[in-house]
């Protein structure tokens, strides 16, 4: 990773446009780096990962095999009828890259103590070769962290903390979490190991499964299973569980994993069509797959389905437990939060059709990762 000089003033973002006629267009812009305020820095970026969140951002509803170049820029179509989803973003360029980490090159005078110092931040806009912040922002990376570990130190460790925190707030004991072999499922199973909370693991794959006992999972659940009903409940009635996070977000999951907590309480006293009074909660935060979520209704009365999203649960959650949060993922930067790459790619890279169609597979035990320092001019 090379660091720019200081007196650089231009830089590439890479951009994605959807327009009222359907066309999404992908772009490396080049622009002038605003000089930063009092109290902001400049931080020249040199790592910046994958995440589905990007991948949403960046494409859209369109699949990364059917873009095709465009001069320099790759262009797709939103199928028409997912247009209607996309109203608010039609034709305004989207920067993307939720997170990453580099090096302060230029501050202004309240920050000038972090010029040189390698930092990480997120809140969109890091797929960039520099990236403007408020200095408040930004997090000092320890000597032992490298920049790759700290450009993802805040997505994945944040989210995984905050299902942790939002499960205590709420007054739950036990979580269910779908997608379970995900990076951010790993650091689940180790959070929850560590802090003694019973976690059930469901996966799609018998490969999955073993990663996560490989990690020390107790209970993991094959969903392609033909007695996946029984074990799933089964898993939740041993750990009590009455809140889930959902990835998937598509398909019959969701009205599952809540039946499967109606079945795992204690039988009824007294009957009631209304089922137990015990609240079961699934939160959808993210769309692996893409169809409607179907809840075929099994479980009474006393059960939620909402969407989470890390920002929201954050304001809900408060300056404390952030606090608290940040803290934890910095200590454990390099080991219950650390995340592998499969592969650096450049800037220039991700509008390579060949390269993007690898990248968004989203598969178990895959991350990118992105170093536009690599092939930034300096």
């Amino acid at each position: 990773m090379t660091v720019p000089d200081a007196t650089r003033t231009r830089g590439r973002s890479l951009r994605s446009t959807i327009s009222s006629s359907g066309e999404l267009r992908l772009e490396l812009a080049e622009r002038e780096v605003p000089e930063p305020g009092v109290s902001e820095v400049v931080v020249a970026v040199e790592a910046s990962p994958i995440n589905p969140s990007d991948l949403g951002v960046l494409l859209g509803a369109v699949a990364p095999g059917t873009l095709r170049p465009d001069g320099p820029d790759l262009v797709g179509t939103i199928p028409e009828a997912a247009l209607p989803l996309y109203r608010d973003r039609l034709n305004k360029p989207l920067p993307v890259g939720n997170e990453g980490a580099g090096t302060v090159i230029a501050a202004g005078p309240e920050a000038a103590t972090l010029i040189g110092r390698r930092v990480a931040l997120f809140g969109g806009s890091m797929w960039a070769d520099y990236r403007v912040a408020d200095a408040a922002a930004v997090v000092e990376l320890p000597d032992d962290v490298s920049t790759a570990e700290g450009a993802a130190l805040f997505i994945n460790p944040l989210t995984a903390l905050s299902m942790v925190e939002t499960m205590r707030v709420e007054g739950h004991n036990a979580l269910v979490h779908t997608a379970a072999a995900s990076n951010l499922g790993q650091m689940l199973v180790r959070i929850c190991a560590a802090d003694g909370i019973g976690l059930v693991n469901i996966v799609r794959r018998a490969e999955q499964a073993t990663v996560l006992r490989e990690l020390g999972a107790v209970h993991v659940v094959d969903s392609s299973q033909s007695d996946f009903a029984e074990r799933l409940t089964e898993a939740i009635r041993e750990t009590g569980a009455t809140l889930a996070f959902d990835a998937i977000g598509g398909g019959s999951l969701a009205g599952d994993i809540l039946t499967a907590m109606e079945r795992a309480q204690p039988p009824l006293t007294s009957y009631t069509p209304y089922g137990t009074t015990v609240h079961k909660q699934v939160y959808i935060y993210g769309s692996l797959d893409f169809s409607p979520t179907v809840i075929d209704r099994k479980f009474g009365l006393t059960w939620s389905v909402g969407g989470y999203l890390l920002t929201n649960a954050l304001a809900r959650l408060g300056g404390e437990a952030i606090g608290r949060m940040r803290a934890r993922v910095l200590a454990e930067a390099t080991t219950t939060f650390a995340s592998g790459y499969t592969q650096t790619i450049g800037l220039r890279d991700v509008l390579e059709p060949e390269v993007l169609a690898v990248c968004a597979r989203r598969g178990t035990g895959t991350k990118y990762l992105i170093d536009p320092s690599s092939d930034r001019s300096t």
